[in-house]
């Protein structure tokens, strides 16, 4: 008869146990190459979407991320895109006070991982079609749709380096606030109320190796329920935050690594 191990990694169906995998587990991305574009949204807007003890930053800003991630050790080699958007965020708890980015949403267009994502580290991951990034004309896009319908489009276009002075900026910026959070909710078993409800914080070590500037662009499509079901109120509420003012965005390439033995993922208090 099979008996639950309360020190192992499962996932369901844990019944099978945990997966043998040669050699140490690995959470290097070797190869990945990024799209983000940031702009300034309304307060309040925002915050009708951060449970609490988040809070918005100081500034209301929203980063949508493109990533397309190639040689992911945890997947054998293999990869999958990605399209995230997250909102700059504090957590002011009893015992944690930590500033950073809340998620908001992550697609994915790939099963696993957004199951270990959800279960494993509360990040509230769902499925899309999301093809590889386009270049033309210097412009670079990428996007997102589900059961055929658009979901977000994203543009950079004027790519260039940048200078030593918004390196330095940027480097200013991040500092103290590199603290990706979100909220994990699993329902009970019929869907009614929460087996498990509770803020989480996933740190990750990212190595860029190139990077440019440039001027993004984002475009929402609203939704109805015949065209996305399982999603368009999601897209909708998304799509019903202001565009106030477009900041930073940037086209990156290098690698991430998800598995910090000093910053493991876990519960907020």
């Amino acid at each position: 008869m099979f008996e639950f191990d309360p020190k192992a990694r499962y996932m369901m169906p844990a019944h099978f146990g945990s997966p043998r995998i040669d050699g140490p587990p690995s959470g290097w991305y070797h190869d990945v190459t990024t799209m983000i574009v940031t702009y300034v949204t309304d307060r309040d807007k925002l915050s009708a979407y951060l449970p609490e003890p988040f809070a918005v930053a100081n500034e209301p800003l929203i980063t949508v991320m493109y990533a397309r991630s190639r040689k992911v050790d945890w997947l054998a080699g293999r990869g999958y895109n990605l399209i995230g958007v997250s909102a700059a965020a504090v957590f002011n708890g009893e015992h944690d006070e930590l500033e950073g980015s809340f998620a908001l949403v992550i697609w994915e267009n790939l099963t696993d991982p957004i199951l270990s994502g959800r279960e494993m580290t509360g990040i509230p991951k769902i499925f899309a079609d999301i093809p590889d990034h386009t270049i033309e004309d210097g412009e670079w896009r990428s996007g997102a749709s589900h059961f055929g319908s658009k979901i977000v489009d994203l543009s950079i276009r004027n790519l260039r380096a940048p200078s030593a002075e918004e390196i330095a900026a940027a480097q200013a910026a991040r500092e103290g606030k590199d603290n990706p959070m979100g909220w994990r909710y699993i329902p009970a078993v019929g869907g009614f109320g929460a087996a498990l409800s509770e803020p989480t914080t996933f740190p990750s070590e990212d190595i860029v190796t190139e990077a440019y500037v440039g001027e993004g662009s984002i475009e929402w499509h609203e939704l109805t329920w015949e065209q996305n079901p399982t999603q368009f109120h999601i897209v909708n509420a998304l799509a019903g935050l202001p565009i106030l003012e477009y900041r930073s965005a940037l086209v990156t390439k290098g690698s991430t690594n998800l598995f910090i033995p000093e910053r493991w993922p876990r519960a907020l208090r």
